[in-house]
């Protein structure tokens, strides 16, 4: 089916050439926005969903599955090997990762504040 809409020019630029692509970003933007594939959403809302300690959420890590298919994907991507799955997959770990981060330096003002 072809489907045909206009987009703002900011948008229209940063979309890849191949319509296979297009199609895969649209796809994850209907499945949602963690991918069935990696867990790594799950795994941080499970972590969240505990109710942490600033130190627990200081020492939380990835489960070692996590982090070797991180290990495996980036591997992939440096040899630009990925496919749009892989790509969309690679996306969510790197938004996990982030979020992760934001959540351990506020743990971290928790700490040193608590300490002050």
């Amino acid at each position: 089916m072809q489907v045909t809409f206009e987009l703002p020019d900011s948008v229209a630029r940063r979309l890849p050439k191949e319509p296979e692509q297009i199609a895969s970003i649209l796809e994850r933007g209907l499945r949602g926005m963690w991918s069935a594939t990696t867990g790594a959403g799950r795994e941080v809302i499970e972590f969240l969903a505990s109710g942490p300690t600033p130190a627990a959420i200081m020492t939380f890590k990835p489960s070692s599955k996590l982090a070797e298919r991180s290990s495996t994907l980036l591997a992939k991507n440096s040899e630009g090997r990925l496919d749009p799955e892989e790509a969309a997959e690679l996306d969510e770990l790197a938004q996990m990762d982030s979020l992760v981060s934001i959540l351990k330096a506020e743990a971290r003002k928790r700490l040193t504040g608590a300490a002050a």
